[in-house]
């Protein structure tokens, strides 16, 4: 398992530490309508998973308009932003934001993305800073597990590895 801390607190993560060459699990998680969505709704595209604590953070807050603004110029790829979030807090937040078109997806009713993805913070019931890029095939080609909570991801490394598919 990966070993993360949050605000210097050791975390015990919850579920499988996915690592690339794996076939990435499906989940289902909930849209801002309140709709179930699953991995294969994205089936064909690529897919950057950006996984924070809270959208209501500044970190949170500003990998979530860095991933999205750094992969827009990138063919056929979907950046999905997933936390436990209620999906009401992330309609507002894409709202106040001018990212309407963001995709934020909530993982607060069954855990879902986070057991299967391995990034339950079991202490915080939050999901663990971590970013995902998966292929067409939903084969994993990239994984981050933040190492603290309150760190910002390496956007360089995962634009990089998505630009190179």
């Amino acid at each position: 398992m990966a070993n993360v801390t949050f605000k210097g607190n050791p975390m015990t993560l919850t579920g499988e530490e996915l690592k690339v060459g794996d076939q990435a699990p499906d989940f289902t998680v909930l849209n801002t309508s309140l709709e179930e969505v699953n991995l294969s709704d994205y089936e064909g595209k690529r897919k950057l998973i950006s996984v924070i604590p809270s959208i209501d953070t500044g970190v949170c807050s500003t990998q979530t308009k860095t991933f999205n603004e750094r992969a827009a110029g990138v063919d056929n790829v979907e950046v999905l932003t997933i936390s436990n979030d209620l999906p009401f807090a992330q309609k507002r937040w894409t709202a106040d934001e001018g990212l309407e078109n963001a995709v934020t997806l909530s993982d607060h009713r069954d855990l879902s993305f986070g057991e299967n993805y391995g990034v339950v913070m079991e202490e915080l019931r939050l999901l663990a800073r971590s970013v995902f890029i998966l292929d067409e095939n939903n084969k994993v080609v990239y994984v981050e597990y933040v190492a603290e909570g309150t760190d910002h991801p390496d956007y360089d490394k995962a634009i990089e590895a998505l630009q190179s598919m």
